[in-house]
């Protein structure tokens, strides 16, 4: 069977394969845990830092207007030390990081949640440290891990990712000679099945490069094996919190640090000894 296309659907074909071709790069480096893999990438991370440094500030006028944002000195010190120690050490991954505008603040919430948005604004809620009764290295677990997701632009791709399928989208209505009201349907779809949070592989990416990260920070990597079993109990032996129920099952994730032991166990001891 011989398919004729027109001159403009042959021009959006080949559009579409040129934009999707030239969007695939690596925003980070792999480091010990090898967390190499290429990414489809196409928007610029200027554009998502921008709107991620206008809600982020948005975020911290509404903490301001209930008095909720660092009512907590000493919690929000512990933290900001933390970050501090990690900020430089981000290099490892991609060398622009240590550079980023990095901002860490504590809100004072029941809610079990942390955050880093791209160009290194750190959320912390307190209900997470203060009801899990997080030590210190395991905060700085749960903070590699949202910083792994910000190196790694996970957020970057999951844009890219919707832009592909809405391209498709439009593409394929264009190709099958639908009306806009069938592609904007198939839109919708779309992104209603596209969760706000990580994938899980995203999720499981971002806990090798996060457990690198802070053990190079000095923070025993161990430490993640105990988070993670709050974290199960929090959810009542049933679920993690709210924010994790994309993630992979904890005993995923436990066997994961307990298999890259090995190779970040002499990364913390360096660290220690320095």
């Amino acid at each position: 069977m011989k398919f004729l296309y027109s001159p403009l659907q042959r021009l959006v074909m080949v559009t579409t394969v040129l934009l999707f071709a030239g969007g695939c790069a690596s925003t980070t480096e792999g480091g010990a845990v090898h967390a190499e893999r290429r990414q489809l990438l196409l928007i610029s991370s200027a554009e998502l830092e921008k709107s991620a440094a206008k809600g982020y500030a948005q975020l911290q006028a509404e903490a301001v207007k209930k008095g909720s944002l660092n009512t907590d000195p000493t919690l929000t010190q512990r933290v900001r030390m933390i970050a501090r120690r990690m900020e430089p050490l981000t290099g490892v991954f991609r060398a622009d990081a240590p550079g980023w505008k990095w901002e860490v603040n504590v809100i004072s919430s029941d809610e079990l949640n942390a955050f880093c948005m791209p160009g290194g604004k750190i959320a912390f809620y307190s209900g997470l440290i203060k009801q899990l009764n997080l030590n210190d290295d395991e905060i700085a677990i749960v903070m590699g891990h949202e910083i792994a997701h910000a190196l790694r632009e996970h957020s970057r791709e999951q844009v890219s990712a919707a832009l592909a399928a809405q391209t498709a989208i439009g593409v394929g209505a264009a190709l099958l000679g639908l009306g806009d009201a069938t592609a904007s349907l198939a839109d919708s779809a779309y992104r209603a099945l596209l969760a706000t949070r990580f994938s899980r592989s995203h999720e499981a990416e971002a806990d090798r490069i996060g457990l690198e990260l802070s053990a190079r920070a000095g923070s025993d990597p161990r430490a993640g094996v105990a988070l993670w079993q709050k974290m199960l109990k929090a959810g009542g032996g049933n679920r993690p919190p709210a924010f994790l129920s994309t993630h992979p099952a904890e005993t995923e994730r436990i066997e994961q640090i307990q298999s890259l032991l090995p190779t970040v166990m002499p990364l913390y001891e360096a660290a220690r000894k320095r």
